[in-house]
């Protein structure tokens, strides 16, 4: 994956974003009927953070999503097409994500997983540094069809 570039998101982007996270959250239906997103929703993401784009021609490997909440950022909606799975562009995007948090000026990221995928996700943010930093319920709009949870964790980009 030598040909893959790192870039900003612009919202003529949503289009293919809104197709690579859903391809990327397929493995969410076991908590979620139906796609993660769509081309409006994420046009909307634009207004209040940044899409950090993997672009590898022809189509999107990966994408992350970073907005600004005072001195700390939330990072959500890492995706990696499935094609790409594997080959470190997950770590590529969370690498390029603290970087801009750490230009930005940000103290730390924070991050939610859905209890059903911790096992499978717990162990790859807990490998970058991330801690366990409690649970919280799902938003009022989420109409899970198991029960489940938020695991939220963070890691420390600088200490003041």
């Amino acid at each position: 994956m030598t040909d893959v570039r790192i870039r900003p998101g612009v919202p003529a982007d949503a289009e293919s974003l809104a197709s690579l996270i859903n391809q990327a959250f397929v493995v969410e239906r076991v908590a979620f009927e139906g796609d993660r997103t769509s081309p409006e929703k994420v046009r909307e993401l634009f207004d209040s953070g940044l899409f950090l784009l993997a672009d590898s021609p022809p189509s999107l490997a990966g994408c992350v999503y970073i907005t600004v909440r005072e001195s700390r950022g939330y990072l959500g909606l890492l995706s990696v097409h499935p094609r790409c799975e594997g080959n470190g562009m997950g770590r590529r995007l969370m690498d390029a994500a603290e970087q801009h948090a750490r230009s930005a000026g940000l103290d730390a990221l924070d991050l939610r997983v859905i209890s059903p995928r911790a096992e499978a996700l717990l162990p790859f943010y807990l490998k970058l540094g991330y801690v366990e930093t409690g649970v919280a319920p799902l938003d009022g709009t989420a109409n899970p069809k198991v029960p489940c949870h938020y695991i939220t964790m963070t890691k420390i980009l600088r200490i003041r």
